[in-house]
């Protein structure tokens, strides 16, 4: 009876008429006889429509899925594996959470045993991650109707996330506030990133609104990590940088009107996952912008602006990006210290990449560390060089008077033969039986996912090898 007796039922209330039925029912599979079809069939029985019709109270049941612990096994109190979501916001030391865990306890003979799990899984407590990491947490593990594992460093992720959010708002509101923003009128002119984020903030609107139509929490929460970390923060922010300190008016207003329209946008976009971060930091954005409304969540959500999408810009930028991850990767590679400027030669480039070279050489050479960037003249003889492969072009970067040879091929030797030490004994752990037969799945599984990581690394040393012997 509870759909429709919270409404003032038997009577005809303004509640009632207003709010019944409703769109959506959250529930779990394990109830769906108990307490889902009962609601059906009860309100089918008790309320009608104008015409008679029996009303249904939900047009769609959205299943969640039963969250259990790392190792798959269901929460329980005679388990002692419960985590209690405030203690996962709020954190809570040890001494607390083993007499949370072994208080009370109908099998107090557990209680030890609790105790060493206990210890040995939260041997500090439990760190505060506060409820928007929390939340985004369970949004980004909830594919729908599927059992989760819980898994604490994913929570700590996501409170990396909100605190890059926060740290990205600090940037933009320490250019923006008290500065011309555009929204009193004066020129404008858009810088290719300028255009670039415009354009994937629209895209990232669009397949996020088209998430959340669908009930995919998990990839809406995909879709806003992979926007803000990657291409807001990582990108954008230092893509700003040339006009909002070294541009004319009309580049410095674009900027930061840009930094403003973004950071404001997605924050609304992000509201319904992490309402808290997003409310604090909003209201100091929208004295920046101009908006007289007392809350972000009375504020319209994001919608998606075609005009705003330019491809041409799109195209561009993602060029530039990898040029500049090329770059960065010899840099690591070849062992160079990242503020070392660069010359970088483009071999049989073609006009494109000419172009963008040319258009965006600024861009090129503030975020590569570069000291010149040029494609390679007709005839000319490439000097002895690192390569790489990027769209339209061959990337060179002089290794002269860089590397010392010898030392470099030393080191990496030595890396080798620790890498190789270590394969061998994970290798000999993974094909003992009885150790991937007795050891918790959770423990090989790591193991197998170290090896993964040991023999990756040994394959990008010996490329490494390969690159510098050739020089």
């Amino acid at each position: 009876l509870w759909t429709f007796s919270t409404l003032g039922w038997p009577e005809n209330t303004e509640a009632l008429k207003t709010f019944h039925p409703t769109n959506v029912l959250v529930s779990g599979f394990d109830i769906i006889f108990f307490w889902i079809a009962r609601m059906i069939m009860m309100t089918m029985h008790f309320i009608k429509d104008e015409d008679g019709k029996p009303q249904i109270p939900f047009n769609t049941v959205y299943m969640t899925g039963l969250i259990r612990d790392e190792e798959g096994q269901k929460m329980s109190k005679s388990k002692g594996n419960v985590l209690d979501p405030l203690d996962m916001i709020d954190g809570i030391s040890l001494e607390n959470l083993l007499e949370k865990r072994t208080g009370n306890m109908m099998q107090p003979q557990m209680a030890e045993k609790i105790t060493k799990r206990t210890s040995k899984e939260f041997p500090e407590g439990i760190e505060a991650h506060g409820t928007d990491a929390l939340r985004f947490t369970l949004a980004a593990l909830a594919s729908t109707g599927r059992d989760i594992n819980w898994d604490m460093k994913r929570l700590s992720g996501y409170r990396n996330f909100c605190n890059k959010l926060w740290n990205a708002s600090r940037f933009v509101l320490m250019n923006t506030e008290d500065q011309d923003c555009g929204y009193q009128g004066g020129e404008m002119t858009f810088s290719l990133a300028d255009r670039w984020i415009l354009a994937e903030f629209n895209n990232t609107v669009k397949a996020y609104r088209e998430a959340l139509d669908n009930y995919r929490f998990d990839i809406a929460a995909g879709i806003l990590y992979e926007f803000t970390w990657n291409q807001f923060c990582d990108w954008y922010l230092e893509l700003s940088k040339p006009a909002v300190h070294k541009g004319n008016d009309a580049q410095k207003r674009a900027a930061r009107h840009t930094l403003i329209e973004v950071l404001e946008g997605l924050l609304r976009l992000a509201h319904p996952i992490i309402p808290f971060i997003t409310e604090t930091i909003w209201q100091r954005v929208k004295e920046v912008k101009g908006i007289e409304g007392e809350t972000i969540m009375l504020q319209a959500f994001p919608e998606f602006d075609a005009s705003l999408v330019d491809e041409h810009a799109l195209s561009d930028l993602e060029w530039i990006k990898e040029v500049i991850v090329a770059v960065r990767n010899i840099r690591a590679e070849m062992n160079i210290a990242p503020g070392k400027p660069l010359d970088v030669i483009l071999r049989g480039a073609d006009d494109n990449a000419k172009r963008r070279v040319s258009d965006n050489i600024g861009f090129l050479k503030a975020m590569g560390r570069l000291a010149d960037i040029r494609p390679l003249a007709e005839g000319e003889e490439a000097p002895l060089s690192v390569t790489k492969l990027v769209s339209g072009a061959e990337l060179l970067i002089p290794m002269a008077g860089f590397i010392d040879k010898d030392a470099e091929l030393a080191r990496l030797d030595k890396e080798l033969e620790k890498v190789e030490k270590d394969i061998t004994t994970l290798d000999s752990k993974l094909s003992n039986d009885g150790f991937v037969s007795r050891a918790p799945e959770a423990v090989v599984a790591k193991e197998r996912e170290r090896l993964a990581t040991c023999l990756s690394a040994k394959e990008k040393l010996i490329a490494q090898k390969v690159s510098i012997a050739s020089l």
